[in-house]
C-alpha cells in the first residue's frame, strides 16, 4: 500500500511545530527549521528522513514500497516512501 501526499502531510503536520514550507520546487515539512520530509509535487516523490535503524526495518519488509536514497543521502537516513 503506497502512502498518499494528503497522508504524508496529515503526518507530518501531527508532530509538535511541524510546519509545511517552500524548498525550492518542493514542499518541506520542518520541525525547528530542520527538514524531516519533502514531496516533490512535479515528480510526485517524497523523501523522509528516518534512523538508520528505522530506516533498514522499513525497507526491508518491501522495497518497492520504501527504499533509502541511492546516495550518500541514503546512508544518512533519507529514504524515499512510493507515493499515489
Amino acid at each position: 500500500m503506497a502512502l498518499s501526499f494528503d497522508t504524508l502531510r496529515q503526518l507530518a503536520l501531527a508532530f509538535p511545530e511541524a510546519t509545511e514550507e517552500l524548498h525550492f520546487e518542493k514542499t518541506s515539512f520542518r520541525v525547528k527549521k530542520k527538514i524531516f520530509a519533502t514531496y516533490d509535487t512535479k515528480n510526485k516523490r517524497a523523501c523522509i528522513k528516518l534512523s538508520e535503524i528505522d530506516q533498514d526495518v522499513f525497507s526491508s519488509a518491501d522495497r518497492a514500497v520504501i527504499y533509502p536514497v541511492n546516495n550518500k543521502w541514503g546512508k544518512q537516513g533519507w529514504t524515499i516512501p512510493i507515493i499515489n
